[in-house]
């Protein structure tokens, strides 16, 4: 089989049926109510974490398997082994809610599974494991498999990665019967704050809040050069925030923005990659950040507004470092603004839409004063509802409103599938210990040289999310690599996690299995590898920002002191110099020592020195005065366009 055979046999998932006919509103009742259910659980009742995980992961299952087909290939109504699944889903989910009390008083290990249990715990994993192939892959699949082969039989590898004997009861017990295994922290969070926070996005899309928000982009960049493409950085990074999904955001707003700008003669190519360059920030973008996020804050016991305040400076420079780049491009191609007719007034925008803001100023808000994420998630989605009333064009009526409802729940199938994954993944790791295995890993291979280590860190996490979600290439890297870097490298934990949660969503754009450019693909019509070095290009900035803030840790503390000032300052300096450096185009001698000049003293501004910082300030001052003066013609209207 070709390569492309391989990767496109990996990374397939089922197709997503639409909902019609005979199950249309019985389907869509269930998920409305089941959202319903979500919000309350999450919100007023005092159920434990455990239960609520359990309710939530086996009723999630009932409507998935009717919902995503076995193969990208398979019809458009479900067949019977799809009924088979989604009864047997049904089934456990009867029997784990009615088996609660018993579970939640029951001591793991020290007293023997019963038949039954034994029996509904194995179906349970062979449930998750085609879900997590229908939605995620066979790729995703096979490394959950990798990890029970090696739990169950790691005792007979020798040297240290081997592990003392875990029999089948005991990887069934941990996995199942406690919460260090699929019903843990991923699950977790997808069942509270991910699927909230989903809900918030989803009827501000129904709404017509992205409307609002693409018309909002199209008013502040529309009239410049280039400024289709600069419509879809901004665009992106608003609808990006919300979403979590660099492939939906693509979807959502690349649908728009790539024929866009191949209308106005934008190459293919391009269009398609300054779209996923912008749409994969979103995910690292506050106030939402994407689910990932939210498991981190309950992986280290951080509060998620913490994250938001640390995560605001690098999420920044990362746009930055795209919007320059877009700009030079544009300048160099001489790439047409819009029309003016096609550019909406700021007044007529404000108009339409003014109402979105609010909830998205209450949501900064209720983060910043220290609300749970929770409750500001469901106060949010509340509000856009609310907010939606009061303009006939984006009212949200009773159908509608169901719609929503459901339409969140069968969005978070795929995002729960791939975090029960990476619970069973957690669970091995946990029992075997295999996290202070790939510590020795580590030393062998780098070690005690911080730079190695931390490009090896990057290169493991990108592919461990090859063609995954960002929440499941986070959580594995978060717990194979986390205690590494932080226990052994001395790395301050928040840095740590928000460095790999970097290369997590930038897996998302990295060949050879970048997704969002293969969405972008589908719309494009370009070649998706080629979509993908596009986008890493424009994105250059987002591989230099996490080197940066994990050496110098005061970048996530910008306002904290007079230090952390003038450091972010330079960090921020040396991510201008990268994007300059990586989009010049210069047909001159001077151009390729005048790059590498650029690079060498962002380079230095990255060095935790004071002295070595200056000579990079200095150095990068005089390269770029020198170079805006010397090419004007194209650097001279980075002001003014």
């Amino acid at each position: 089989m070709s390569a492309p055979g391989i990767l496109g046999l990996l990374f397939s998932t089922g197709s997503r049926r639409s909902i019609k006919g005979r199950l249309y509103w019985p389907i869509r009742l269930y998920t409305a109510f089941f959202s319903v259910w979500v919000m309350w659980a999450a919100t007023l009742s005092r159920i434990d974490a455990l239960s609520l995980t359990v309710i939530f992961l086996c009723l999630i299952y009932v409507p998935a398997f009717l919902l995503i087909g076995a193969t990208d290939r398979s019809g458009t109504k479900a067949t019977l082994p799809d009924w088979i699944l989604s009864l047997a889903a049904a089934a456990c989910a009867c029997y784990f809610i009615i088996k609660i009390p018993e579970t939640a008083s029951r001591i793991s290990l020290f007293e023997e599974l019963s038949t039954d249990q034994f029996i509904m715990a194995s179906i349970l994993i062979l449930l998750t494991l085609e879900i997590t192939r229908r939605t995620v892959g066979l790729f995703l699949m096979c490394i959950v498999l990798t990890f029970i082969i090696y739990n169950l039989y790691g005792h007979l590898i020798s040297g240290p990665l081997g592990h003392g004997y875990i029999s089948l009861n005991h990887f069934v017990d941990i996995n199942i019967y406690t919460t260090d295994g699929l019903f843990g922290v991923p699950v977790r969070v997808a069942a509270t704050y991910a699927f909230l926070f989903v809900m918030f996005g989803t009827f501000l899309e129904r709404a017509k809040g992205g409307e609002f928000f693409f018309n909002l982009a199209a008013t502040i960049s529309g009239r410049s050069v280039g400024g289709p493409a600069k419509i879809a950085v901004v665009s992106s990074a608003l609808f990006g925030t919300m979403s979590g999904s660099p492939t939906s955001d693509v979807v959502a707003t690349g649908s728009i923005t790539i024929p866009m700008m191949k209308k106005l003669g934008y190459d293919r190519s391009l269009a398609a990659g300054v779209e996923v360059a912008s749409s994969t920030g979103g995910s690292l973008l506050p106030p939402v950040m994407g689910s990932a996020a939210f498991i981190m804050a309950e992986l280290i016991g951080v509060g998620y507004g913490e994250i938001v305040i640390a995560a605001i400076l690098p999420a920044l420079l990362y746009y930055v470092g795209i919007s320059i780049q877009v700009h030079l491009r544009s300048v160099a191609l001489n790439l047409a603004p819009l029309d003016a007719s096609e550019v909406p007034t700021l007044g007529e925008t404000m108009r339409q839409g003014w109402q979105f803001l609010l909830p998205i100023v209450g949501l900064i808000i209720l983060l910043v004063l220290g609300y749970s994420p929770t409750m500001v998630a469901v106060f949010s989605a509340i509000a856009v509802w609310v907010v939606s009333q009061f303009n006939r064009r984006t009212r949200l009526g009773l159908k509608a409103t169901i719609e929503a409802l459901s339409d969140t729940a069968i969005r978070m199938i795929g995002v729960t599938g791939a975090c029960a994954a990476a619970g069973l993944v957690i669970g091995g790791i946990t029992m075997t210990g295999l996290a202070s295995k790939f510590s020795f890993i580590a030393f062998a291979a780098a070690g005690d040289n911080i730079m190695i280590i931390l490009m090896l860190s990057a290169v493991v996490t990108i592919v461990l999310g090859l063609g995954m979600p960002t929440p499941s290439a986070y959580v594995l890297a978060a717990v194979l690599i986390g205690p590494t870097l932080v226990n052994d490298f001395g790395f301050q934990e928040l840095n740590a996690h928000l460095f790999l949660l970097y290369f997590a969503v930038m897996s998302a754009m990295t060949p050879p299995v970048a997704v969002a450019a293969y969405a972008a693909a589908a719309i494009s019509g370009a070649n998706p590898l080629k979509i993908a070095v596009v986008a890493m290009r424009l994105s250059i900035v987002a591989f230099v920002v996490p080197f940066m803030f994990v050496t110098n840790p005061l970048v996530l503390q910008p306002f904290s002191s007079v230090e952390a000032i003038l450091v972010s300052a330079g960090v921020a300096f040396a991510c201008v110099l990268v994007a300059f450096a990586s989009e010049a185009k210069w047909h001159d001698r001077w151009s390729m020592p005048t790059r590498v000049g650029m690079l060498v003293s962002a380079a230095l501004l990255a060095v935790p020195d004071t002295n070595v910082k200056i000579i990079g300030c200095v150095s990068g001052l005089m390269l770029l005065t020198f170079a805006i003066k010397k090419f004007k013609d194209q650097y001279g209207r980075l002001v003014t366009s």
